[in-house]
């Protein structure tokens, strides 16, 4: 199993965090010198100078700080050979759960950066994207068995510039829609198809089954919820009233940099925003982006979660979160919600994970510091209770991982010496997807 590890971690382990500053994202708020006990992959007691269950593994949580597991609503890791099926309007029937990548090392790393849970997403190649995948970060685990069980379906919808093909090239100009009032007219056309067929599955009458609309109908009966990519604020309008008028809510706009201007309407609407901290200016239709967003977004009620949409951020997702101070003198404990409790409210679990609360699931991470802070580093990551980031088995590997590195070299040395022949080793760098990768790894 991955980076040197000869068994996977034990599940069945009793632990207690003694003494540790506890952030729990409840009512108790940041509990000083607390203690935490879980095993059985649940949190089982918090409390003050509790006594040490049998066989239970102490930790010495002193100086240190406990908190949930990060929660990435916009990842794009872990998944194999493309994340986009652009060639038509809607892909509503391919799943990013067929296509997991179990063996992308950005799942180890970003236990190291302290995430736990990720939403992979499809791209935004088209306005109806694939089903999204909800995982935990279980470093080792086969593909199934990364997956989130039990929880409420998602599907990736897209607006703007990615969607309209713009600036694709003279090759990309065919695929309807090529506008913005296109891609609204998509949603209306699909949805009232989901409508006729949900009535010809109610009529008794034959019916062959349709994948794609299956999927949609599913969102008029609320079975499955919509993520969206977003950006300007007439698109955002744009969907929240085709919503309305087909009877239902969105669920979370992602991206949603322009979400400041209408953050009344998305209170209204019932919908959350899922932002960056400070990316912007980096296409025509982000030029309008400001640093205040998430904080405007979260003064005016909605829900709000900072994602990464990067492999390489999403290991920094604590210092995505504590720009929401700097920028916006958000409170750090509201701050800290929006990488943790907030993006578990908009994924819908969030009666298991997102907080440190009794019964809940034991997804935690010690930090050296307080996790808001650019010195902060995770010393041990939790998932389930298992631990499969621990900073010091991290040196001991990485130190594996050198000797190992030093003797295939000195044996090739040895080998070429006598005039054995030799061949060019064969690398290709591992892809990190975006929302608009359009190439496949082949």
């Amino acid at each position: 199993v991955g980076f040197g590890w000869k068994e996977k971690p034990k599940s069945n382990l009793v632990y207690l965090v003694k003494n540790a500053t506890v952030w729990t994202n409840e009512r108790e708020g940041i509990v000083q010198n607390a203690d935490v006990v879980f095993s059985g992959g649940k949190i089982q007691r918090i409390g003050r100078n509790l006594p040490v269950p049998d066989a239970a593994i102490v930790v010495d949580g002193t100086g240190k700080h406990l908190t949930a597991g990060i929660i990435d609503e916009h990842s794009h890791i872990a998944v194999a050979r493309s994340v986009n099926e652009g060639t038509q309007e809607s892909s509503a029937e391919v799943r990013i759960g067929d296509a997991l990548d179990s063996e992308d090392t950005d799942i180890y790393r970003q236990l190291a950066g302290g995430v736990t849970t990720s939403h992979l997403l499809h791209g935004s190649a088209n306005p109806i994207g694939g089903q999204t995948q909800l995982i935990k970060l279980r470093w080792g685990a086969a593909p199934e068995d990364l997956k989130f069980q039990n929880w409420p379906g998602q599907i990736k919808f897209a607006l703007g510039e990615n969607v309209k093909q713009s600036n694709w090239g003279d090759n990309n100009r065919t695929r309807y829609p090529q506008t913005r009032m296109g891609v609204e007219q998509v949603y209306i056309d699909y949805f009232t198809r989901a409508q006729e067929y949900s009535r010809l599955k109610k009529s008794g009458k034959p019916f062959r089954i349709d994948l794609d609309l299956e999927a949609l109908l599913e969102i008029l009966e609320s079975k499955r919820f919509i993520t969206c990519h977003s950006y300007v604020q007439s698109e955002i309008t744009m969907l929240m009233r085709v919503a309305e008028k087909f009877g239902f809510k969105v669920n979370t706009f992602t991206h949603i940099l322009e979400g400041y201007k209408v953050a009344d309407k998305m209170k209204k609407h019932g919908v959350g925003g899922s932002t960056f901290s400070d990316w912007w200016d980096y296409k025509f239709e982000v030029y309008q982006a400001i640093p205040y967003n998430a904080a405007i977004m979260h003064e005016q009620g909605v829900t709000v979660a900072i994602n990464s949409d990067d492999a390489e951020m999403a290991r920094r997702l604590n210092q995505e979160a504590a720009k929401a101070v700097l920028y916006g003198g958000v409170k750090e404990e509201d701050a800290w919600k929006m990488v943790t409790l907030n993006p578990a409210k908009l994924l819908r679990i969030d009666d298991r994970v997102g907080s440190i609360k009794t019964g809940k699931d034991a997804d935690l991470v010690l930090w050296n510091d307080n996790p808001l802070s650019i010195y902060a580093r995770p010393e041990k990551t939790w998932v389930d209770g298992t631990l499969y980031f621990d900073l010091a088995t991290d040196a001991q590997l990485r130190e594996w991982v050198r000797r190992e590195r030093a003797r295939l070299i000195s044996k090739m040395q040895a080998a070429k010496k006598p005039g054995e022949g030799g061949e060019r080793p064969a690398f290709r760098p591992r892809q990190h997807y975006h929302c608009d990768s359009m190439e496949d790894e082949g």
